[in-house]
């Protein structure tokens, strides 16, 4: 039953909407239009409905067993009301009418609303007609073209074999993959009406070497959007090789001195460091807590004039692409810092009423139980005009930081980041291997210190948590030069 052109509250309860179950698609146009207006009638200023379905799997081989497989699927629905600069947040597994319906009443009265009374007309809602990302880009046959459990099983298995022939003075090796399917629908009252389908995946290798006292631990991870094949095409034996080779080379390695270095820090992965210490600090919510520093730096020089750094959702089959943000805002790029200047923040909706700063594609959530927040999408800072023999010919002692491990950020910038795989740069050559340090800093430090930036632009596949829970993301950088910085060591 479509609703009629003019509603009244009372007819409510009397409505019959028929709508596709098992799928978004234009048969939910009608209800959410209904419920929009009902929330319109009753005095939000917005309101938003996100629909999400997810059929999501790991699987973990640990030496020569696979030790874990975790399905998980999810059905639901959160709906967001606005009035003035403040809102709300309510989510619901219960996708019926009434269901969601009771899901907007309840985000009403937190607001201090509530539902019209039994003679108020409900304004109708127009949606825009329904922009189906998944149809349009042939995703629904993604899901069934994936790899089955026990090709993910039998590829961890190998893939763990190669690992174990690669490596020498192996305590342990793990192989973990995962694939997260996720069907999601936007519809909010100022007409946004859009559906998309993500595949994200993911694979990689944990060894952990051990021979006496001396230990190392290497990881490395490659992530994929879009790409059913994706586990197929893994080059396991490629990634193994390497793994064992950082894991050897380290596990005989010298600590690092501690004291200040210039050094440089390889592509790929070692843009976590500017993911964290920067670009957290480039979103909106960094600013409604006033916990930025970059706050009333928008036009001014944040950064080295060589350094250019951009945050985008369109780089093909990037960790952190996206055709639409969970508001339903097409995927776009965004300058963050140009030659040093900053340039523009990162920003959803709420973030865009409470800052003033333009929507930018970045209201992202882990699922439905989380409202959207601006979230970091491809995040990396641009390729330069150096050579990398400029970058280690310029260093008369430095280290070079090939891998980065784990670390923390304080909530303005100050962090700590630890190196997994670490070389001594003497007279601008790579001398021997060192383990142990840890880079110390400060985001507003470190920016105005990388000077150089080489012109062979990686990418890696990372995970971000924030206030919407843990997102998708690409986190990458040419090698870079940092001209000085703190190094813990022994």
């Amino acid at each position: 039953m479509q609703a009629p052109t003019l509603l009244i509250s009372k007819e409510l309860p009397s409505l019959n909407y028929t709508y596709a179950p098992d799928r978004f698609d234009e048969t939910w146009e009608a209800p959410l239009s209904t419920l929009l207006g009902l929330g319109r009638a009753a005095g939000a200023d917005l309101i938003e409905f996100f629909l999400e379905r997810v059929n999501y799997i790991s699987c973990m081989a640990e030496d020569d067993a696979i030790t874990s497989i975790s399905p998980r699927l999810s059905t639901g629905a959160g709906v967001r009301v606005f009035r003035g600069k403040a809102d709300c947040y309510v989510s619901t597994n219960d996708l019926s009418f009434n269901g969601l319906k009771a899901a907007l009443e309840k985000g009403l009265s937190i607001m201090g609303l509530q539902l019209p009374s039994a003679n108020a007309f409900i304004p109708e809602i127009h949606l825009e007609l329904l922009r189906d990302y998944a149809t349009k880009k042939s995703k629904e046959a993604w899901l069934g073209n994936c790899s089955s459990m026990r090709e993910m099983g039998d590829v961890l298995l190998s893939a763990n074999g190669q690992l174990a022939q690669q490596a020498t003075h192996v305590q342990s090796r793990r192989a973990v993959y995962f694939r997260d399917w996720q069907e999601v629908l936007v519809a909010s009252s100022d007409g946004t009406f859009a559906r998309d389908i993500r595949l994200t995946q993911s694979v990689g290798y944990s060894l952990l070497c051990a021979d006496g006292e001396n230990r190392s631990s290497i990881n490395k991870r490659v992530g994929s959007t879009s790409d059913p094949n994706f586990l197929r095409t893994w080059k396991y034996s490629t990634d193994a090789r390497e793994v064992a080779e950082s894991a050897a080379k380290m596990l005989y390695a010298e600590y690092v001195e501690s004291g200040s270095y210039p050094i440089v820090m390889a592509n790929e992965f070692g843009g976590v460091i500017f993911h964290e210490a920067c670009g957290h600090l480039l979103e909106t919510t960094q600013i409604e807590r006033k916990t930025t520093p970059f706050a009333e730096k928008k036009g001014e020089k944040i950064a080295h004039e060589n350094l250019t750094a951009w945050d985008e959702g369109i780089t093909s089959d990037a960790f952190g692409t996206i055709d639409m943000d969970d508001e339903g805002m097409p995927a776009q790029r965004t300058l963050l810092i140009e030659n040093g200047i900053l340039k523009n923040f990162i920003s959803d909706r709420a973030g865009s009423m409470r800052t003033g700063h333009p929507r930018t594609g970045s209201g992202r959530r882990q699922g439905f139980t989380f409202a959207a927040a601006s979230r970091m999408r491809n995040t990396y800072i641009a390729p330069g005009t150096f050579s990398i023999d400029e970058l280690f010919n310029s260093i008369e002692k430095g280290i070079y930081c090939k891998k980065m491990g784990g670390g923390s950020v304080g909530p303005t910038g100050q962090f700590n980041f630890a190196v997994d795989e670490a070389y001594l740069i003497e007279n601008g050559k790579i001398t021997k291997p060192l383990k142990g340090a840890t880079l110390i800093g400060e985001a507003t430090e470190i920016m105005d210190k990388i000077s150089m930036c080489s012109n062979d632009l990686g990418l890696a596949a990372g995970f971000c948590g924030s206030v919407s829970g843990s997102v998708y993301v690409t986190v990458g950088q040419p090698h870079i030069k940092v001209d000085s910085i703190t190094v813990g060591g022994r």
